[in-house]
């Protein structure tokens, strides 16, 4: 069997983690400089530039195929897959369910990933792949001093004080369809003033420096156990499973 079209036929959309797939279209080249035969992409953050250099060495080291690395930015490379200037890249099932394909919210992961696998095939001709084995969803957190002088463990809990906290997030979770206005309204969020809009990077420092008391990342990130914090249960199921 030819080995690129193996992988071309069975390859990437999946995180709750999944890997999406599409056609060849342009190529760029490797870090060697050789001809690639595949493009992987990355989302542009830290977890996606880890999935994406792990899926590109298992493709190496078990084919004959060249992969060129991408970094895109969040929505970018869903539209890039879907015009054939990427081949693939590892999608949150959320992510794509909801704000993608403009879904309602469901809880379950298991009819989550079904429909959307689903979807992609009907509607973009892409292939989603089994999930990768772990979730990563959004983390609304707290000090951990907070939580204890509160006593508070989920969102419904904390949101009797939100209104004397001041708030910080990335401008991707304001602007989505999966995002604050609806976490808003679900939890009846409301703040000290407007949240501010943060760069991700910088957003765990705000907090630990009390710039901030309230933030939104994602429950993967290291820095969750390293300093502390407290992640807030979604004890109304607001977010959907990625």
């Amino acid at each position: 069997m030819n080995p690129k079209m193996t992988i071309r036929q069975l390859l990437i959309l999946f995180l709750l983690a999944v890997v999406c797939l599409g056609a060849v279209a342009c190529r760029g080249n490797t870090p060697t400089g050789q001809q690639a035969d595949l493009v992987i992409a990355s989302k542009g953050f830290t977890e996606q530039d880890i999935l994406q250099e792990l899926l590109a060495q298992q493709i190496e080291r078990r084919t004959q195929l060249k992969v060129d690395r991408r970094r895109l930015v969040g929505f970018v490379a869903h539209k890039a897959l879907i015009n054939g200037q990427i081949d693939g890249y590892v999608e949150y099932t959320g992510t794509a369910y909801v704000g993608y394909l403009q879904q309602p919210v469901l809880t379950d992961a298991a009819e989550t990933r079904q429909r959307l696998t689903d979807l992609y095939a009907t509607q973009f001709n892409l292939q989603v792949l089994p999930s990768l084995g772990f979730e990563n969803t959004f983390a609304m957190v707290i000090r951990g001093e907070d939580a204890q002088r509160y006593q508070v463990a989920t969102l419904s809990e904390a949101a009797q004080y939100a209104p004397q906290w001041r708030a910080g997030f990335g401008y991707e979770l304001l602007e989505r369809e999966d995002g604050f206005p609806g976490l808003a309204q679900t939890y009846h969020l409301q703040f000290a003033h407007s949240p501010e809009v943060m760069d991700l990077g910088l957003i765990y420092r705000a907090l630990t420096q009390k710039k901030v008391d309230f933030i939104a990342g994602n429950s993967t990130d290291g820095q969750i156990a390293r300093l502390g914090l407290v992640v807030l249960q979604d004890d109304k199921h607001y977010f959907p499973p990625y």
